[in-house]
Order: C-alpha cells, then structure tokens, then sequence
C-alpha cells in the first residue's frame, strides 16, 4: 500500500476529473435545458427532491458506511447488505407509488403523481449497485467510478436535450435522470461484476447495523433540514419561486460540491486506514483543511462577486431573479468543506454516537431558524440557511476538538488567511458590474483580476508552494 500522500494524489486525480467532467458536463447541458424550460419545470422536480433524498437515506441506512470502515469486509457482509438495499428500495417504491395521488393533492400540482411513479425506479436501480460502488470506493479505484458516472452523465444530459428541444417539457428531466441511472448500473455490473454469492446474515446485518444505524437517523435529519426549504417554498409560495431559489443555489453549490465530493470520497477511506494513528490523521487532516479553503474559498468568492453578469449572460434575463440566491449561497456553501472533514473524522474513529447527536443538535437549531423566516420570505429563509452552515462549523469543530485537542479557534487560525484574501482579491471584480460594460467582458476582466491578486498575495503561501510542486512532479511523470 502506497503511502496517505500517493493515496490522496492518486485517489484525488481520478475523483477530481470525475466530479469536474460531471459538473462540467452537466452544467453546459443545463444550459441549454434552462433555456429550452421554464423556472417553474424545475421548480416542480425539485418538490419531489424531499421524497427521494428521504428514501435513498431509508435505502442505504448507513450500511455502505459501514462497509467501507470495516478493515475486512467478507462475503457474507457484502451479500448481507445487497440484500437488504434491494428488499428496502422495493418496499419504498411500493409506498411511494401508493403516496403519489396525496403528494400531488398536497402540492395542488398534479403531473407530480405521474413523475413520482416513474422518477422513483431510480431508487431501486441505486439500490442494485450500491455494493459495488462500495467494494471500488474501498479498493480506491476512483478511476473506474469516475469512467461510469462521465458516461453517465454524458449520454443522460444529452437525451435531456433532445427530449426538451422536441417539446417533451418537465419530463424531459425525468427521463434524463432515468437513462442516468440505467447506465451507471451497466457500467458498476460491467466494471466490478460481483453478484451476490452469500446468503442473509443476521450476525453481518447486526454488526454493521450497530454503526450504520447512527449514521441513517443522523442521515435523516440531514435530509429532511436539506429539503425543508424546498418543501416550505413549494407549499407556500409558487413553483416559479422554487425554481429561481433552486437554480441560484445549485449553481452556487457547483465549486463547493465538487472539491468537497473529492474530498468526501477520497478521505474517508483512506483516513479509515489510519484510524488507529491519531497524531497521523490530525496531520492529515489539518493539510486537507488547508489545501481545500485555498481552492474553495476563491472560487466561490469570485462566483458571489460575479453573480450577475454571470446569470444574465449564461441563463439570460428570464431567471434574473435567480442572482440574489446565487450570491448568499455562494458566500455560505464556501464553508461545507469543513462540516465535510470534521463528520468524517469523527467517522472514522468509529464515533456514529456523536454524529448522532450532533446532527440533532444542529438540525434543531437550523429547523427552528427556517420555521422562523419562512413567514418573512424567501431571502428570509436564505440568510437563515447561512446563520445555521456558520453554527454547524462551529459545533462540527467542538466535537472534533474533544478528540484531538484541535478545536475551533485551531481550525480558523488553518482557514481564515484564505477567507480574507478571497474576499479582497475579489473586491475589484465586484465593482467592475456597477458599471456599464458588456456581461462577458465583466465576467472575464472581473475573474482575471480576482484570481491575479490572489495569486500575489499567496505566492511564497507553503500551501500554494506544494500544490505548484505537486503539479510539476505530475507535468514530469507525464513527460
């Protein structure tokens, strides 16, 4: 085994290029179908999100977790939990295909009864391959996981094209993440080619269930705060504002969700390797801190300064209303990464009990702030959903201090140099759109500025000095 730097290189590389052509890719087609759709098409998909994020929770119930802590995984532990995801998703589908007329009743919009019974097969496709999507994230082959979901996300987004340029309209999505979910389960079944051999174990069951339960009511309380705003903006105000709200905050989650996807795959097992070694994983741990806020930090500064220009040119004038949102979670999704980094700590040291318990604190605290703000408004419920990502940091970084004696104040000292200078740096972008300039012209001049002087202030940065060198030892191995 190569040593936690080869590892994270290694497993980074692959993921990155996963997460950025994913992104890429679908961001680029999202265009074109948020020019091909209406605000309000998405904002009808995004009422069904609640439902779906709660059942892939029910599914997984913290199983696959568990699976990739466990040093030694066996047949029987890998057959145990196929079988248990398939029997789940089944039994979901069944009752939300039973649900589908009361959900649609609920939101007075009837087409989502229709939706919800065919977007829902998805469930039972995620299912069938979660396992082995488990079994390569264990082995670290990231590069097999980053060829099926590129495929995927390719082949998927362009049929969502052509079904929205023939007049299909909100089913265009649907089928979209259908075809997804078809080819990523030929791809893992062609890639890893396990079926299941073993038969249930109620021993295997017991013993992953004791972490993994933890983690799958901590996981639904995630999922119901994650969805609440949704759920609240759709029921009391109109499909139209959901979909300007989504759109603003998927955009800004862009940056953040792929550096932290990487981050949240690649660590995880590799720091599972080294949980017996806390002086190691502290190291570890303080550097993926660093070396992530000098990357995050900037982009999402860059995309809360350039906000405008940037919707008006991409999206056009139809979703202005979009900019406000992509500013505040622009700004608030910066700090992710570092909630991301502590949960998996205390995940790896085999603490579910305290992910528990965090989770039920910070998601009492983010559902009373949402309750509150909901009556006030959409920007109401926005400011409140960055008030709560501030508290979360903060509490993530207690616990993680009462393990390693490396608490809040610690972790601020390790990521606030990159804050302020992302702020600054990115000052002068922001005032180049109070003026009269064309949108593109705005977004390149603003971008090549804020990236330059960020680049001043952190030349002789050790951080910034070690990603250069990392970059020209890989230029040479290619060479």
């Amino acid at each position: 085994m190569g040593s936690i730097k080869q590892q994270t290189i290694s497993g980074s590389k692959w993921n990155f290029l996963e997460r950025i052509s994913v992104q890429g890719i679908q961001f680029l087609l999202g265009i074109i179908m948020a020019r091909l759709l209406l605000p309000s098409d998405y904002g009808t998909i995004g009422l069904l999100a609640v439902f779906f994020d709660v059942s892939q929770t029910f599914i997984d119930s913290g199983f696959n977790s568990a699976l990739i802590r466990t040093k030694d995984p066996t047949e029987k532990d890998y057959s145990t939990v196929f079988y248990f995801n398939f029997a789940i998703s089944v039994v979901v589908y069944a009752l939300l295909f039973l649900a589908a007329p009361y959900i649609a009743d609920f939101f007075r919009i009837q087409i989502l009864c229709p939706i919800l019974r065919v977007q829902a097969i998805t469930l039972i496709i995620n299912a069938v391959m979660a396992v082995q999507v488990s079994m390569l994230n264990i082995k670290l082959d990231f590069k097999s996981l980053a060829k099926r979901r590129v495929a995927a996300t390719m082949i998927s987004g362009v049929c969502g094209v052509i079904f929205a340029y023939v007049g299909f309209g909100i089913w265009s999505l649907v089928y979209q993440q259908l075809i997804a979910a078809l080819i990523n389960l030929v791809f893992i079944c062609y890639i890893c080619r396990w079926i299941p051999r073993a038969s249930f174990c109620m021993e295997s069951f017991k013993r992953l269930g004791s972490f993994g339960s933890k983690l799958l009511a901590a996981g639904l309380l995630h999922t119901f705060y994650r969805n609440l705003t949704t759920f609240a903006i759709g029921k009391f105000y109109s499909a139209q504002d959901l979909g300007y709200y989504s759109r603003g905050a998927n955009i800004a989650d862009l940056p953040g969700s792929t550096i932290n996807g990487v981050l949240q795959t690649v660590t995880y097992p590799i720091l599972a390797k080294i949980q017996d070694d806390d002086q190691h994983l502290v190291r570890i741990y303080r550097k993926y801190i660093r070396i992530t806020s000098l990357s995050i930090f900037i982009v999402g500064s860059i995309l809360c300064a350039l906000a405008k220009p940037f919707i008006l040119l991409i999206l056009t004038d139809k979703w202005t209303e979009s900019i406000i949102y992509l500013q505040i979670f622009a700004f608030s999704y910066m700090f992710d990464h570092l909630s991301t980094i502590n949960l998996n700590l205390l995940k790896v040291k085999g603490r579910s009990d305290w992910f528990l318990k965090l989770e039920v604190i910070k998601k009492s605290i983010s559902i009373t702030l949402i309750l509150l703000a909901i009556p006030h408004g959409i920007l109401a419920i926005c400011f409140a959903k960055f008030l709560y990502n501030q508290i979360a940091v903060f509490i993530n970084t207690y616990y993680t201090g009462r393990l390693f004696n490396l608490g809040y104040i610690q972790q601020v000292k390790d990521f606030s140099p990159y804050l302020i200078r992302s702020i600054l740096a990115c000052i002068p972008a922001y005032l180049l759109t109070y003026l009269d300039l064309p949108n593109i012209l705005t977004l390149l001049l603003g971008s090549l500025i804020a990236l330059t002087l960020y680049w001043l202030m952190l030349i002789k940065n050790p951080d910034m000095q070690e990603l250069l060198d990392l970059v020209k030892d890989k230029f040479k191995e290619k060479k």
